[in-house]
């Protein structure tokens, strides 16, 4: 399932397989991945960080000088730090989310793994998760990396997407359908 064409399409895909590539190449692949899971983890967390990233007004020096210091705070790894410094210098920390979603999407598929993003009403817990992750196992013959989310406006139940499939268990549509049964 090697989705690495439509990722080069976009600007941030072109970013995110050189990193991909130099992290393979320097065998620090874990490394960069565990970078990026806490800079992905950092801009979630914190606004002041999203702010920084998504502000056209700062400078590029400014944006480097800040960036080299957050990375270096949350102890990123050195492929990763220049990396960070490419982008502040080409104006580019914007795209750093969509880049760290692409950048795990090559490495799962690297690794002959595929996402599947599950929303549930309620957090799954380890054992859940490992049943799903086998059971979607089962289904399409890949290894399977649980991305969740949660949203209590499903109520119940889970919708699961991989790639282009999607399998929509929740509560809410259940009962969606429903009353648009009893319509007629």
């Amino acid at each position: 399932m090697e989705n690495s064409g439509g990722i080069q399409a976009s600007l941030a895909g072109r970013y995110a397989r050189a990193l991909f590539d130099l992290a393979v190449e320097r065998d620090a692949l874990r490394e960069v991945e565990s970078s990026l899971a806490t800079l992905k983890a950092a801009l979630a967390e914190s606004s002041d960080f999203r702010l920084l990233v998504n502000n056209p007004l700062l400078s590029r020096r400014a944006a480097s000088a800040a960036i080299a210091a957050i990375s270096k705070e949350l102890g990123s790894d050195p492929l990763t730090n220049n990396f960070l410094a490419v982008l502040a210098g080409n104006a580019r920390l914007d795209q750093l989310h969509v880049v760290i979603e692409a950048f795990e999407s090559l490495a799962r598929s690297h690794r002959g793994e595929v996402t599947a993003h599950v929303t549930t009403a309620h957090p799954l817990d380890s054992g859940q998760a490992e049943a799903l992750a086998a059971k979607l196992k089962a289904r399409v013959g890949m290894d399977v990396a649980i991305d969740a989310t949660i949203n209590p406006d499903i109520l119940g139940g889970l919708i699961v997407k991989i790639g282009s499939q999607m399998i929509d268990g929740s509560i809410a549509t259940k009962l969606n359908t429903l009353a648009l049964a009893m319509k007629g």
